[in-house]
């Protein structure tokens, strides 16, 4: 029978429910099970790819082309598996779905109510994802808190079925503690009003994860145990650690695997029968903890090889504070390319807009070993983007375009070396003399039609890579699937004054002959890409394409 363990939020959000439960489901792989994880999230929007990165953070493609939750990156990057849609829903993807059944009538002419039928909803997608994957555990987060209104129909959802199966299912509370500067103690009563609210629900914590700056102390513990009717041994300490990948060797020294397994009675041995403990794959645990050890090697080094990234953006501020989450799969592929080369990387936030203003302040770009620009939307920004990429193109400084950061290299090039004056996205003058990025027929109809969510060019495309290409080498193979979000591409009409220009298309989309690739010549590294690699990379597989990049960035860095 399937298990199903649910992850709560205790007393505000943004602390790392995502990473505790992909973490969870990691060492629960090391004991040999089969697992996946679904994130809810509580808005009305049917899916993330709406809404504004600065306020959501980024938005993760899946491989069958759901706009979703950052979250759903987390899991693929920590479980090593493909998430695809039904990993991923909102309060507004249930309420759709319940509506089109009842104009369907399947509901069988009965009156259709907020309760038991969105709940019961929710509880058929869970269930069909663990069916689907035909996980052992299914780990389900429910986002933001528990103290949330949007939530209550979720935790309903998880109430009915704890009551149907109590043996099946389980419940985590990721909860913060505070310790205020002017005090200097750890306070564990918000999570103890946390724990009561979620008791409000009809739910107990089966465990409580307790995040922090500092470890939990025997005292606190003892404390939360006693306040939330709790064993002390299942408060599991969760203090703040350099990277997310250390988590679940935090959560292992702990013994919360093999707590969770002894709760569930999972006592699996080789041949069908049961054991009086946990039956652990040593070999897939060494590999996790041998990367962990790594990257704090290469942390801890006194001779530090540090390699300088600078990527270029504009969802970075929302009011006084970074924002780093609008791009989190490309800071994290950046960080797997990095410590693979066996380098530590310095990341640093660059606003595009600065450059517009001061285009003497390019010069401060000589300091970066890479530079990459990631993708988005509109025309904020751009032109000081472009002229970063015309920076990076002069003074041979590895550049990487990711989606946009490819149209506007293509733009830059178009521009400055094939002498298309004025070139540019129709996507940000639509009266340019040289459309050299345009929109493609069906987006066209899309556009005119208001018909914007869910529309663009979403998931996973093949694409036909040319031989002698630095994409090819770095691949090694012939075709490869990468995952798009985008309505705009490379207009084919151009493709010879840029190649003319040194600007060739390296990868081709042979359905639609859509460039997906470009690269220019007589450069170290200067490659720009539709689709989005960093969606594909994994701890312990970096993107072939970062990795190459960042040999690149290296090999400056060494000239230097």
């Amino acid at each position: 029978m399937a298990k199903y363990i649910f992850i709560v939020g205790g007393v505000m959000s943004g602390v790392g429910k995502g990473v505790a439960t992909s973490s969870i489901g990691k060492i629960l792989q090391h004991y040999g099970y089969k697992v996946t994880a679904i994130k809810i999230d509580p808005y009305i929007n049917v899916d993330a790819g709406t809404m504004n990165p600065v306020e959501h953070g980024e938005v993760f493609v899946t491989e069958d082309g759901l706009e979703s939750d950052q979250d759903l990156g987390n899991y693929e990057r920590f479980l090593d598996k493909d998430m695809y849609r039904f990993n991923y829903m909102t309060t507004g993807a249930v309420y759709e779905s319940v509506i089109h059944k009842e104009r369907n009538l399947e509901y069988g002419g009965k009156c259709v109510e907020v309760v038991p039928h969105i709940p019961k909803e929710v509880i058929s997608r869970i269930e069909f994802a663990a069916k689907k994957t035909n996980a052992d555990f299914t780990l389900v987060e429910v986002g933001g808190t528990v103290g949330e209104y949007q939530n209550l129909l979720f935790l309903e959802a998880a109430r009915m079925m704890k009551l149907n199966n109590p043996a099946q299912v389980m419940f985590v509370m990721v909860s913060y503690l505070p310790i205020p500067d002017k005090v200097g103690e750890m306070k564990t009563k918000p999570t103890q009003y946390a724990v009561r609210t979620l008791n409000t629900a009809g739910i107990q914590p089966d465990f409580i994860i307790a995040r922090s700056r500092k470890p939990l102390d025997d005292p606190r513990k003892k404390k939360i145990a006693i306040n939330c009717n709790i064993k002390q041994d299942d408060v599991i300490s969760a203090p703040d650690i350099e990277t997310i990948y250390e988590v679940p060797v935090n959560f292992e020294k702990q013994g919360l695997a093999e707590k969770i397994i002894k709760k569930f009675e999972m006592f699996r041995n080789g041949r069908g029968g049961m054991e009086k403990k946990p039956m652990k794959n040593k070999k897939l645990a060494l590999k996790w903890n041998t990367f962990v050890k790594k990257i704090k090697r290469l942390d801890n080094l006194s001779n530090k090889k540090i390699v300088n990234i600078g990527i270029i953006g504009k969802y970075f501020a929302t009011g006084k504070f970074v924002l780093v989450d609008s791009y989190i799969s490309v800071i994290e592929a950046i960080k797997h390319a990095a410590w693979h080369n066996g380098y530590w990387p310095n990341i640093e936030w660059i606003d595009s807009e600065q450059y517009e203003k001061d285009p003497k302040k390019l010069k401060e770009l000589k300091e970066y070993d890479g530079i990459v620009v990631p993708g988005g939307f509109g025309s904020r920004g751009v032109e000081g983007k472009i002229k970063t990429i015309g920076f990076a193109r002069k003074e041979k400084i590895p550049y990487f375009g990711l989606c946009y950061g490819m149209q506007l290299a293509v733009i830059e090039v178009g521009r400055n070396l094939a002498k298309l004056k004025g070139a540019n996205s129709t996507e940000i003058n639509s009266d340019t003399s040289y459309p050299i990025i345009g929109i493609s027929e069906d987006q066209k109809t899309n556009i005119k039609n208001r018909h914007y969510g869910g529309s663009m060019r979403l998931g996973a495309y093949p694409c036909e890579l040319k031989k002698g290409s630095i994409s090819r080498k770095a691949y090694g193979d012939k075709t490869v699937l990468e995952r798009h979000r985008h309505r705009y591409e490379l207009n084919n009409e151009f493709r010879d004054k840029l190649k003319e220009a040194g600007l060739e298309a390296m990868g081709i989309n042979r359905e639609r002959d859509l460039v997906e690739i470009v690269e220019l010549k007589n450069h170290p590294f200067f490659v720009g890409v539709q689709f989005h690699p960093e969606f594909k990379s994994r701890p312990l597989e970096p993107h072939p394409l970062f990795k190459e990049f960042i040999k690149s960035a290296i090999k400056r860095k060494n000239k230097k």
